[in-house]
């Protein structure tokens, strides 16, 4: 039976234009719980990049860790001709042995729109046998681009994270003692030749992570906000900008304004980053798992190695020997079969995860196993 009081209720009746507002109003909510990006944080301009700069050079000025010239001839070579060039002849067939040089190689990212002496950050890696670069300053060192060409000049006192130490055939160490960076240790002495747009003047977006629903919301927040079509996708990665006629300083502006457009990103794929140097495993927020059952078992060999003093017989003329006897075992670990909930939070994937109690080396062989068996709802990407 129908309530009275509800059939005495006047119906509520909502009108066009407050249909709109709810509407309206439901949209902005919707939009609110997807974080809006700018499109310099989504995006780039085609040939605004860092360019890599190398170079071999000299470290001096080590207390006796650098290399032993006569294992790295090149470190000789590159001193000889370091003193020629500085007016001193070093005799033919002599062989240095100097323990305070050591060869690097000096890297060094070189920004986009770098004018001439503009600093840079350089890192200095030993490529010799040097033990240590603490203490050790740089030589004046030409970096070159892929063309050959010099850009930058790298000089300076080298920083070093750590420590080490040596004594009576005892040594410990913190960190390694092969690398270190010198912050503004380079001078830009020539900018990298730059081209923004085509003879047309167009100008390419290149999206960081390619995706065919970001590619289509770029180009619809450009062309509102610019109020007419400025922008058009070619494909999932590039968007194609076409400004029209400039005026002085118009192309930065555009740029400028085009980088600062809000837009929000399509849902990011779910992915699991995997590192098989390290042990680490990394999730996004977009991972999911589906219930499923995991038994895992852990595989060990054991090698028991003792060693034994064994004495010659009287009269045997024999000498004392040593004598080494290994036992090898092998065990394995019985895994029973754990379940696994189905989980769309990622704190709750984390949770099901950590209680299989895994290593992280195991976990790795579990995510593979669960991927293969549909149950994890990911990429994954080995690194």
């Amino acid at each position: 039976m129908a309530d009275p009081l509800f059939l005495s209720r006047p119906a509520l009746r909502l009108g066009r234009p407050l249909l709109g507002l709810v509407l309206g109003l439901a949209g902005l909510l919707c939009a609110a719980a997807a974080q809006a990006e700018k499109v310099r944080d989504i995006a780039n301009f085609a040939g605004v990049r860092n360019n890599k700069l190398v170079g071999y050079g000299l470290v001096a000025g080590l207390d006796n860790s650098g290399d032993q010239t006569t294992q790295t001839p090149f470190t000789e070579q590159g001193l000889t001709n370091m003193l020629s060039q500085l007016g001193i002849t070093v005799p033919q067939g002599k062989n240095m042995q100097m323990r305070n040089i050591a060869a690097v190689m000096v890297t060094a990212d070189m920004p986009p729109f770098a004018r001439p002496g503009q600093q840079l950050d350089v890192v200095v890696s030993s490529v010799g046998n040097a033990r240590s670069l603490r203490g050790g300053t740089l030589l004046m060192t030409p970096l070159k681009g892929p063309d050959g060409q010099v850009y930058a000049l790298a000089q300076g006192n080298l920083l070093l994270n750590g420590a080490s130490a040596a004594a009576n055939g005892s040594s410990v160490q913190i960190n390694q003692q092969g690398g270190g960076r010198i912050a503004g240790g380079a001078t830009v002495e020539r900018p990298v030749p730059l081209q923004l747009g085509d003879a047309n003047g167009a100008l390419d977006l290149y999206l960081h992570q390619p995706d065919f629903a970001t590619a289509q919301r770029v180009v619809y927040a450009i062309n509102r906000d610019f109020g007419r079509a400025v922008a058009s996708a070619v494909d999932g990665g590039l968007v194609r900008l076409a400004p029209g006629p400039q005026s002085p300083n118009g192309q930065v502006n555009f740029m400028a304004r085009v980088e600062n457009v809000e837009v929000t990103p399509a849902v990011t794929r779910p992915k699991v980053i995997l590192n098989s140097r390290t042990g680490a495993v990394v999730l996004n927020g977009q991972v999911k798992l589906h219930r499923a059952a995991v038994a895992h078992g852990n595989l060990s060999i054991v090698i028991d190695t003792q060693n034994q003093v064994v004495q010659p017989e009287p009269f045997s003329q024999g000498q004392t020997a040593m004598q080494s006897n290994s036992n090898i075992s092998i065990e394995q670990k019985g895994g029973a079969l754990h379940m696994v909930e189905g989980a769309a939070d990622l704190m709750d994937v984390v949770k099901a995860l950590n209680a299989l109690g895994a290593t992280p080396q195991d976990l790795m062989s579990i995510l593979e196993a669960l991927k293969a068996a549909g149950s994890l709802r990911a990429d994954l990407e080995i690194i």
